[in-house]
């Protein structure tokens, strides 16, 4: 019984996948150029999430800096904190959450904004989309099927990548693939095409 069930988990998954390559390569290629962009014009990204997709905007920053699959020069990329300290901080003022106060902080025109979430109604990830807005920077959005409140906030420069499904678990799976992909396609920008394994 158990099997089966264990079972099913790797058919759903690859299920999702599948139906999300063709969908989602156009965006996830307007996504690499917007990376690109970035990176080569000695902007920097900024990532972000919310829950456990904090720890997955977490490894999309140390792929760019300290590589993805091979040897190349480092790209400056960071994770926004949102551990119990900014959250305190946060709380004692009367001002935005704790994103939105890094992305003002850290954030100028050029940069991107990289913003991973399975529900796009989470008010600290959309402030933090609307900061980096005001600093001009461009927001790439991954999120699940239904975007939420977070399809009215992108502006039309903006990127977002919905996984066709709803369950958190298969949204992430989905997201932590669009990550190598991303990752994968700045560096073959950068390095030219390898042989993929």
């Amino acid at each position: 019984m158990l099997e089966q069930r264990i079972q099913q988990h790797f058919i759903d998954s690859a299920d999702v996948k599948y139906q999300s390559a063709q969908a989602l390569s156009d965006p996830i290629d307007s996504a690499v150029q917007a990376l690109l962009a970035c990176v080569t014009n000695g902007s920097k990204v900024l990532a972000c999430g919310s829950g456990l997709s904090s720890a997955q905007a977490l490894q999309f920053a140390m792929m760019c800096v300290a590589g993805f699959e091979r040897e190349r020069p480092e790209l400056a990329a960071l994770a926004l904190s949102a551990d119990a300290g900014w959250s305190g901080a946060a709380a004692q003022s009367f001002e935005v959450g704790a994103f939105a106060r890094q992305v003002r902080a850290l954030g100028a025109a050029g940069d991107v904004l990289l913003v991973l979430c399975v529900n796009g109604d989470e008010p600290a990830l959309l402030e933090a989309v609307l900061a980096a807005h005001e600093r001009d920077m461009s927001v790439i959005a991954l999120c699940a099927r239904d975007a939420g409140a977070m399809g009215g906030v992108m502006r039309e420069t903006d990127v977002q990548i919905c996984v066709p499904h709803d369950r958190a678990a298969r949204v992430r799976e989905v997201h932590a693939l669009i990550l190598h992909c991303l990752c994968d396609g700045v560096d073959t920008q950068l390095l030219g095409e390898q042989e993929m394994l």
